[in-house]
């Protein structure tokens, strides 16, 4: 009997879960999808790059988005089961919120294993990876969005180019703009023919047949024109390569031993996703406790409310961790314990309080 009313108690929560996730997922998945769109748009990202990107970033946002899916999952369910009054026919079976534990847990469990391993490995090697595959597309025109027919903007944002046409391996190109800008000049230069060509980490245009022009970018008549038969035009410097021994993109391992505040703030930032959810899905069991005539939304405000907060609060721990206004020691285990403990606290505590408050009215009658 006990085992059947786990496995369908499991199959609420899951079900719940499942559909709260599947819609956060898809308004994240927007978000990310309009971030990787900008990028492409202004030429830092491929086209051909766009889906593993987007997976890649994804894989960030999970660690934020599993936390909240969880809480809101099982407050949902909690609060029809009160609703439907199916929690009062199992409380004057003996089965109390504390009974629901099990069943909780063998939810629970499976997705804070996920957050874990999403904050500590894939997250990680997700931003490793990207960056990674962008800063191999900028060593080339073709891999960094050249496309014919459009102005495409240079990596760091060094000036525009457009391209008539290309060939299909992306190194010879035809009917060629650039414009550049450098401090208060500025110079445009057109060609009928061009060449790409990578040297080392240097990429140059060899144009044919073109004019350049060249002058000030304000006022001023200081312009020089020059027609030629072939010119080198050396593109600037693709974005800025980021730091290998950044905290973001060493390994969860690397961080351990590594005595910088930054290091050690993403150390704790990556440790304590899978412990919140853990915390908010205890808070969930007693939020969700709730009358047939309540209001079915109030609590979930409630559960994202304190949601929001909690994140928030492991943003400005993280801060001030990296910026060395917390000792190293306390991390954000000043966070993460008293909510745990407050969490398991309010579980095990659910219902008495209100059966406390029930019964001294009922003394005093009786006074």
């Amino acid at each position: 009997m006990l085992k059947k009313l786990d496995a369908y108690l499991f199959r609420e929560f899951a079900q719940a879960t499942f559909a709260t996730l599947v819609v956060l997922l898809i308004v994240s998945l927007g978000g990310v999808f309009a971030d990787v769109l900008g990028d492409i748009a202004r030429g830092r990202v491929p086209a051909g790059m766009m889906l593993a990107q987007l997976g890649l970033q994804l894989l960030n946002y999970l660690p934020l988005i599993l936390p909240l899916g969880l809480m809101l999952g099982l407050l949902l369910s909690v609060g029809r089961l009160y609703r439907d009054s199916e929690m009062a026919v199992l409380t004057a079976i003996g089965v109390g919120p504390r009974r629901l534990l099990r069943p909780v847990l063998m939810l629970v469990l499976p997705v804070v294993a996920v957050i874990g391993l999403c904050s500590l490995w894939l997250g990680p090697w997700a931003r490793d990876y990207s960056q990674k595959m962008v800063e191999a597309g900028n060593r080339s025109l073709l891999v960094a969005g050249l496309e014919p027919g459009r102005f495409i903007e240079l990596p760091g944002g060094g000036g525009v180019v457009y391209v008539g046409s290309m060939s299909n391996d992306g190194t010879h190109l035809s009917r060629i703009f650039v414009y550049r800008q450098k401090d208060d000049r500025l110079d445009v230069t057109t060609a009928r023919t061009g060449q790409l060509n990578v040297e080392g980490e240097e990429r140059y245009l060899t144009l044919g047949q073109g004019f350049e022009v060249e002058g000030p970018l304000g006022d001023g008549r200081d312009y020089r024109l020059m027609r030629y038969a072939s010119n080198d035009l050396r593109l600037p410097d693709a974005a800025e390569k980021s730091d290998d021994d950044d905290p973001d993109r060493l390994s969860t391992a690397a961080l351990f031993g590594d005595p910088r505040p930054e290091a050690n703030a993403q150390l704790h930032y990556r440790l304590a996703p899978p412990l919140l959810a853990l915390a908010f899905a205890l808070l969930a069991v007693p939020l969700g406790r709730s009358s047939p005539r309540q209001t079915r939304y109030g609590r979930v405000m409630l559960g994202f409310l304190a949601y929001l907060v909690g994140m928030n609060t492991m943003y400005i721990g993280t801060n001030w961790l990296a910026k060395g206004k917390l000792p190293e020691a306390a991390g954000l285990w000043w966070l993460v314990l008293p909510l745990l403990a407050f969490a398991l606290w309010a579980y095990l505590h659910d219902g008495r309080m209100r059966r406390a408050r029930r019964a001294r009215p009922a003394m005093e009658g009786a006074r």
